[in-house]
């Protein structure tokens, strides 16, 4: 093999190195986005059952339901349109209550209820996350042409 030869196959393996490299790391990024579900696209079937993904919106009023000697809660989500079933075993934020903004990180079981792994409450009165808000008011003008 001559010199020009030898140049040419190590940038063509340079080449398929960083072609693999990427399509790895697209993949691993591509599995650790957790992607924003409003109660609505939830109950539309837009969210995978099969991933992690976030879920925002109020906690309704009445909803929260505690086991006794357990960390485990239950409580409704809602984005003003539909409802979510949510359960979460954990310490709850201390800015958890019902009418709270929140948004919960985990994976929809095959009934449909959401499997929480982590509760995040907004910070202050003024603060809400912009997903839940987006939801919120998309909820609200949807509620509003459907009349």
């Amino acid at each position: 093999m001559n010199k020009r030869s030898r140049r040419k196959m190590l940038v063509a393996m340079v080449i398929f190195g960083v072609a693999i490299a990427s399509v790895l790391l697209l993949n691993a990024f591509e599995e650790n986005i957790n992607a924003f579900y409003s109660p609505t696209q939830i109950h539309a079937g837009e969210a995978p059952a099969d991933r992690t993904i976030r879920v925002g919106g109020l906690v309704v009023d009445g909803s929260v339901r505690r086991e006794e000697n357990s960390l485990a809660v239950q409580f409704d989500l809602t984005d003003s349109a539909e409802v979510v079933p949510v359960t979460y075993t954990g310490i709850l934020p201390d800015l958890f209550r019902e009418g709270q903004g929140i948004v919960a990180m985990g994976r929809l079981d095959a009934s449909g209820l959401f499997v929480a792994d982590e509760v995040l409450a907004k910070h202050d009165e003024n603060y809400m996350p912009p997903e839940v808000a987006d939801a919120l008011n998309a909820a609200h003008e949807a509620g509003k042409t459907g009349q």
